[in-house]
């Protein structure tokens, strides 16, 4: 009597198993940033220096507004965004002083990086509770905007595109705020370094005149005012979001492999 013949896995069976195994340690990557996220986003609810810096934002972009609508008289948000980079400058380093320097002084970050995201997962959730909390902070401008509607007809594209050039100068500026955090030991001193490199993105183009004719284009370009003003007028420039993108990354960048070289 012969023995049944052994019938082998299929190499497609162990593939299968493999391709499930791996997507583990990924998916397990990502809840840990989510949960990261949300630990951060709680502690924002939960600091008053978070209110106090929402509040005075809020109050003066409202007074900065409603004062240049009812001096121009116009249907249109042009003055409020002309304001915004300014305002959101100091906004963004007053929110993010506190993510890595209050870690250290806790005595915390050296928990946090253990985790298995790393120093870059902590970053990047880091980093989204504090674009989604600066992007919340907007929402309450949408009734300057619903205010002028009401007055007269108010053109959508400007708006919709300064909204969107908005949201991306809070994550430019939140990624300039967590790099100053980085690399102080105090969130005083975070403070300070991220309002001086957000205000000099914003002043940058006012230089402009006192610069050589050859260094004027690329100080234009990169000024966060420049590409944020193509998008108040409505124009979504492929270039302008590269950079934003690219001052996030870079920032981001220099954040992770300072903190990376402290391990």
């Amino acid at each position: 009597m012969s023995d049944a013949p052994v019938r082998k896995p299929s190499g497609g069976t162990r593939r299968g198993h493999a391709r499930r195994g791996g997507t583990r340690p990924v998916t397990g990557r990502i809840s840990a940033v989510a949960a990261i996220t949300r630990r951060e986003l709680a502690a924002y609810f939960q600091s008053p220096v978070a209110y106090v810096a929402a509040v005075v934002f809020l109050v003066a972009s409202g007074s900065l507004f409603f004062s240049t609508f009812f001096l121009f008289d116009r249907a249109e948000m042009r003055q409020f965004f002309a304001t915004l980079p300014f305002l959101l400058a100091l906004l963004m380093p007053a929110l993010a002083m506190r993510l890595i320097a209050e870690e250290r002084r806790r005595g915390t970050w050296e928990v946090l990086v253990t985790l298995p995201v790393g120093t870059t997962g902590v970053l990047l959730a880091k980093f989204l509770a504090l674009w989604i909390t600066g992007t919340a902070l907007l929402i309450p401008t949408l009734f300057f905007g619903i205010s002028v509607s009401s007055l007269g007809s108010l053109d959508p594209g400007p708006v919709v595109g300064g909204y969107i050039g908005a949201v991306l100068l809070v994550g430019a500026y939140g990624a300039v705020g967590i790099f100053a955090s980085a690399f102080s030991r105090t969130e005083t001193v975070a403070l300070v370094v991220g309002l001086v490199i957000t205000l000099a993105l914003v002043i940058m183009e006012g230089f402009l005149v006192l610069a050589p004719a050859p260094l004027v284009p690329i100080l234009q370009f990169l000024g966060t005012t420049y590409h944020f003003a193509g998008f108040t007028r409505g124009v979504l420039d492929s270039r302008s979001l590269v950079y934003f993108f690219s001052v996030i990354a870079l920032f981001l960048g220099l954040a992770d492999y300072r903190l990376a070289r402290e391990r």
